[in-house]
């Protein structure tokens, strides 16, 4: 019998039964949220009446219970004729346990049933994230959300929301007004922008936990700032067009950035703050202060790349006093792989990697150095888990920048505890899938992107790294079967080759 699940379980065995049948009015029992949540998702799929009661029924024994002990977000599922239980270390395990469970229901001429297994399962990695990009384009909370939904039925834990760019500065705050007065409007090729206030981010957070998910901020500093000179011209440089910005502007179209006025193109590396001027300082401390009340996690992310338009040594003395500034606030910062090049960088900071499967340009070095300050690294090697490159060169969405269009099969197929040396798995806090929208504008576009390259990173993140299943044939045969599932949950699917 083939399982369509992914990430697959740490373990999993077929038992001899003819499955729990699924019948009309079934109930669940167990935690009221997870249960009401496993009944939604049952019904989405089979179109039967599934509700979650403290009280069993006969249609079916669907139970879930959270027992003391064992590791962070495991669980087991045991499936015989008679019931259906989860039994998980926390209500987190529990949570992802529910979401093997609506993988796992299967049809035949007799209805709807769930096959007899026992699956025992914990993650790989603890930091499994995705990043969704809401400042070339921006996308109102109901999109958010339904991106979190997406990415929490797969396990990821972690969403990292890319707050400020270039193109718009993205959340409201009380301490800089003009940042959202002024500089919230634009979006990439002239779209409308938006911004969400301290109500709207408090609601995507309150989501994110609904799903056991942590919300990482990003406002991208020093690079990445021509929004905030829009609203506050004195913070800034002038911007530096060097010949890449010139090569992109003609490549993609648009203008050149001018000091200023809103910027709506997709050039990179030609902004930049002012590094000797403590009212540079005064407004991290402003945003960096609010931004730290608002979100309940223990992340704040810095940015930190492509700072094209910042003398080095300037930068490195920039990242010192912004990383150790985030650590006064009682957060851990989060900084792109450049950072790692600050010999003062804050030692708690931890390091995201962007660059290719294979390093280039020094990324593996700098990357290394967190760990050798004693912190660990995030990977997001960009020419496998940015899913915002071109899945097939027919894709209308995508970039290729990234040694070109990148096929589910290359996604699959790295591994990051061998992707950079000198860092080892136990050095690798997670992965995490970005999602820029330089091209995508609506939920339909994000789902046509992600899927089903998102599974990859769900399953490098999550899954052992060897095991029978974790194979290139498994994994396609796995989420071709997946298909339907994700139809009945209103995920637009993309055509492909």
């Amino acid at each position: 019998m083939t399982f369509a699940l992914v990430p697959f379980p740490l373990a999993l065995t077929a038992t001899e039964g003819r499955g729990l049948r699924l019948r009309e009015g079934a109930t669940i029992a167990g935690e009221s949220s997870i249960a009401a949540g496993l009944a939604q998702r049952l019904s989405e799929r089979t179109g039967l009446a599934v509700e979650a009661s403290p009280e069993q029924s006969e249609r079916a024994r669907v139970d879930l219970r959270v027992r003391v002990g064992g590791s962070p977000e495991s669980y087991e599922i045991v499936v015989d004729e008679a019931s259906a239980v989860i039994t998980a270390s926390d209500a987190a395990g529990l949570f992802y346990g529910a979401q093997t469970l609506v993988q796992l229901v299967q049809q035949d001429a007799g209805g709807w049933f769930f096959p007899t297994v026992a699956i025992e399962d914990r993650p790989r990695f603890a930091y499994r994230g995705v990043m969704l990009d809401v400042a070339r384009h921006f996308f109102p909370v109901e999109t958010v959300t339904a991106y979190i939904d997406r990415a929490a039925a797969l396990k990821f834990n972690h969403l990292h929301l890319h707050l400020s760019d270039d193109q718009g500065w993205r959340l409201q705050l009380a301490s800089r007004p003009r940042l959202t007065e002024v500089s919230s409007g634009s979006s990439v090729g002239g779209d409308p922008g938006g911004f969400f206030t301290h109500e709207d981010y408090a609601e995507i957070v309150r989501h994110a936990a609904s799903r056991h998910m942590t919300v990482v901020p990003e406002f991208d500093v020093p690079g990445h700032t021509h929004a905030v000179g829009v609203a506050y011209p004195e913070l800034v440089e002038r911007p530096v067009l060097s010949a890449q910005t010139l090569e992109t502007v003609q490549e993609s179209g648009g203008s050149l950035p001018e000091a200023g006025v809103p910027y709506d193109g997709v050039a990179v590396g030609f902004s930049s703050l002012k590094i000797h001027d403590e009212a540079t300082y005064a407004f991290l401390a402003d945003v960096f202060g609010e931004l730290a009340e608002l979100t309940p996690g223990p992340y704040v992310h810095i940015g930190g790349d492509e700072a094209l338009g910042t003398d080095p040594a300037d930068f490195a003395e920039f990242m010192t006093r912004a990383s150790s500034m985030v650590v006064s606030l009682g957060k851990t910062p989060i900084a792109w792989h450049e950072a790692g090049a600050a010999a003062g960088l804050d030692r708690a900071t931890i390091g995201q990697y962007w660059g290719f499967t294979t390093p280039i340009d020094g990324a593996g070095e700098k990357t290394r150095t967190f760990v050798q300050r004693g912190s660990r690294v995030i990977l997001s090697p960009a020419d496998a888990i940015y899913l915002d490159m071109k899945p097939h060169a027919d894709s209308a969405l995508g970039l290729t920048w990234a040694n070109g269009p990148t096929s589910l099969e290359r996604a699959y197929s790295w591994d990051p505890g061998t992707t950079i040396e000198g860092v080892d798995e136990s050095d690798i806090l997670g992965v995490e899938a970005p999602l820029w929208s330089e091209t995508p504008r609506t939920l339909a576009d994000l789902d046509a992107l992600a899927f089903p390259r998102i599974a990859a990173a769900a399953e490098i993140s999550w899954s052992p790294a060897r095991g029978v299943e974790r194979t290139w044939d498994s994994f396609r045969t796995r989420v071709d079967g997946l298909g339907p599932l994700w139809t009945s949950q209103g995920i637009t699917l993309p055509r492909a080759p």
